[in-house]
């Protein structure tokens, strides 16, 4: 697609900007992927729809891209910034097992929560501890910047132009509430400097330490963006995601060090780009706690993953979005909804080209070049589905394109596979597909009564039954 040009809100400038690709051979894309200590909260995985949404659009449009995510699994410590343990240290001992095996096990975890979620894997993944030598050569690079202090080696921020101007841009608040949450350590010079190495402390073998020219120790967690950002897409690239807390202190200091990287004021991506939070009704989801919703628990409770999807797309990817689970519902009811939809058009189809679905085409691009502008496009399909001055084979060609973008996989996505059978329902999967094809001939047979009876021993068993009129379209769609 070629026709309205793509807007996308660079956080750095505070402004919605034309995107021109700096190569339009290939689109650089690198996201902040995860720390792999725990699992990833639903709130997480909001970042990485953000992102394959953003990629999704750019392919649309006709350029390739070339998406990085990385997996830290080592250097992040229990704040932002520079105070307390190694996450995946402390996580480890918590657990009785080796970093090694903590590692590899959420991101397994991780990895198959993208696949759930339809989120096209990048074209890397790249692994922090993959990259120490050219972690320890970057650092030598920008040793000039730095300082020696007994915690190991750190960044002197003033040595940069315009440090932090990325926090100030998208909070248009004080430096001071970024340095409000950088702990003080001593030896530093400035509140808001931060570390490149870190040394263990004498007497105390990590698990994960490696030699360095400034003592035995581990990568900072904003160094590892930095080395494996550069180094896999090229310096600079194109775009830069990931979720708005990054952008007070992680990405100002991906920011800086390249800078001193490239003695140049170039930030490393061309844009940067931020969605906002998921909120529940206690605040900002987070893992501190140990308590927070994961995919699983989701689909634990009778729900498709692509609910979830479908939740996040109803919201613009700058707004906060608040979960509950009456949204999540009602998001797995349009879903449902959109599959019936196109089974009823399916049984329609008889190949006949009839009218013209270029307008809502047109009116996709629009709405997803206009900063991703996922709710007002599906509010355009909702009207592609229900125009019956289009044949069922014009609507379907069209729909293909909107799931291009929106990745609902409505082109394979079964009402069988949204019977998800919640882990505390009373009855067992067989007996709900039993129970299923009895209501279906009890409404062949008109026995209206029966039906209702089935329904509702069913929602009262923890399964919801839906039937199909769905967003008005008044054709008959049948039964789940």
């Amino acid at each position: 697609m070629t026709g309205t040009p793509l807007t996308l809100y660079n956080s750095l400038t505070r402004t919605p900007e034309p995107f021109v690709p700096i190569d339009p051979r290939v689109v650089r894309i690198y996201t902040c992927g995860p720390t792999v200590y725990n699992y990833q909260h639903i709130g997480n995985m909001r970042a990485f729809l953000f992102a394959d949404t953003l990629g999704r659009v750019i392919r649309w449009k006709g350029w390739p891209t070339k998406h990085v995510i990385n997996i830290t699994d080592v250097g992040h410590l229990t704040s932002d910034a520079d105070a307390g343990d190694d996450k995946m240290e402390k996580a480890a001992a918590a657990q009785a097992k080796s970093i090694w095996e903590i590692a590899a096990h959420y991101t397994a975890a991780f990895k198959d929560d993208v696949a759930r979620l339809n989120i096209e894997p990048p074209a890397e993944w790249t692994v922090a501890t993959d990259h120490i030598p050219q972690m320890i050569d970057f650092a030598k690079t920008i040793e000039k910047d730095c300082y020696l202090i007994e915690g190991g080696l750190y960044f002197d921020t003033s040595k940069v132009p315009h440090y932090g101007a990325l926090a100030r841009a998208t909070t248009d608040l004080d430096e001071s509430r970024g340095e409000s949450r950088i702990d003080p350590v001593s030896g530093k010079r400035n509140a808001a400097d931060f570390a490149i190495w870190r040394r263990s402390p004498p007497g105390e073998q990590r698990q994960m330490e490696w030699d360095s020219p400034w003592g035995k120790g581990a990568p900072g967690w904003h160094l590892e963006c930095s080395v494996m950002s550069l180094q896999h897409l090229g310096h600079p690239f194109d775009i830069h995601t990931g979720g708005i807390d990054h952008r007070e202190i992680h990405h100002p200091n991906e920011i800086a060090q390249n800078q001193a990287f490239c003695s140049c004021e170039d930030t490393g991506a061309r844009i940067w780009m931020h969605n906002n939070f998921l909120v529940d009704r206690g605040g900002k989801m987070s893992k501190s706690t140990g308590a927070f919703l994961r995919l699983q628990t989701l689909v634990d409770a009778g729900f498709h993953p692509l609910a979830y999807r479908l939740m996040c797309l109803q919201a613009h990817y700058r707004s906060e979005l608040e979960f509950t689970w009456e949204n999540l519902a009602a998001a797995f009811t349009r879903l449902k909804r959109l599959v019936i939809a196109l089974d009823a058009l399916r049984a329609r189809d008889d190949g006949t080209l009839k009218g013209d679905a270029e307008p809502y085409l047109a009116r996709l691009e629009e709405a997803v070049a206009d900063d991703l502008n996922t709710p007002r496009a599906l509010t355009v399909l909702d009207e592609l589905i229900a125009d019956k001055k289009l044949s069922p084979t014009v609507r379907i060609g069209a729909i293909g394109d909107f799931d291009a973008v929106l990745g609902l996989r409505l082109a394979t996505l079964t009402r069988a596979e949204m019977r998800l059978r919640p882990v505390d329902a009373t009855i067992d999967a067989a007996t709900i597909e039993t129970r299923i094809a009895e209501r279906k001939q009890a409404r062949i047979d008109k026995d209206f009564a029966a039906s209702d009876a089935i329904r509702d021993s069913l929602a009262a068993a923890g399964v919801e039954v839906m039937d199909g009129d769905a967003l008005g379209w008044d054709w008959k769609l049948g039964e789940s």
